[in-house]
């Protein structure tokens, strides 16, 4: 748990760094941060797949379950509950929406930052491998994620201490899934299948459509290059996990 919890504040520490970015954004650095997306994308789905689910089934029946599960419920609270939100910088400036727009779409994201949570914890109590390639996984998203949030509340009339603080919020989240997942029953019992479903759908739901706004050939080939990293990095860390 001590260890999981070490990789959990890097990762929250991701999410601040991607806050500090969108002060200084730059139509070079967005094309790089549409390559990332990419990257990243391509990364987390071969790890939902190919070690996360796996390794789920093997707990128990229930898991396909629990990978939909968390999928909804990722669904639920971006794009049913929150009005607002996609993933990338906001680039759209609507103070008349209200401030309480960039809160929404802050709200929206903390169940997926607490699952980031749970997932590296979950990783780490299977093996020390996976728990590394579960948390690389988390940790290319973290720093657009704190882009979405930050540019979003600053679109939306928030100040920009305001929207630094939310960022650190969605980092304390994940830290707090980490400290529960070991405590609570159904979160060590289905956490992985959990974590996997809201995996898939940070790659599948979020970053893929937010790549795809522009494409071209760095965006699409970084998914498979991200691909092609996953396996290089399973081999690093032992090959079968």
């Amino acid at each position: 748990m001590d260890e999981a919890l070490l990789y959990a504040l890097a990762a929250a520490g991701a999410n601040l760094a991607g806050g500090l970015v969108i002060t200084s954004a730059s139509p070079r650095g967005r094309g790089t941060q549409r390559v990332l997306i990419a990257f990243g994308a391509g990364f987390m789905l071969a790890v939902a797949f190919l070690e996360m689910i796996p390794h789920a089934v093997e707990t128990g029946t229930s898991a396909p379950m629990g990978v939909m599960l968390g999928y909804l419920l990722v669904h639920l609270t971006q794009h049913v509950i929150t009005p607002h939100f996609h993933f990338g910088e906001e680039t759209h400036h609507d103070e008349m929406a209200g401030r309480w727009v960039g809160v929404a779409a802050l709200m929206g994201l903390l169940l997926h930052t607490f699952f980031d949570g749970v997932a590296i914890a979950s990783g780490f109590g299977v093996s020390e491998a996976l728990g590394v390639l579960v948390f690389t996984a988390i940790l290319l998203h973290k720093i657009p994620e704190g882009v979405t949030v930050a540019s979003i509340m600053l679109a939306s009339g928030n100040s920009r201490p305001r929207a630094l603080a939310g960022v650190g919020l969605l980092g304390l989240t994940t830290v707090l899934g980490v400290l529960l997942a070991e405590h609570v029953e159904p979160l060590r019992a289905h956490g992985l299948a959990l974590s996997a479903g809201v995996t898939l759908y940070v790659a599948a739901s979020n970053l893929i459509p937010e790549m795809q706004k522009e494409r071209t050939w760095t965006s699409a080939l970084g998914v498979f290059l991200g691909f092609g990293v996953y396996f290089g990095a399973r081999l690093l860390t032992g090959g079968e996990h």
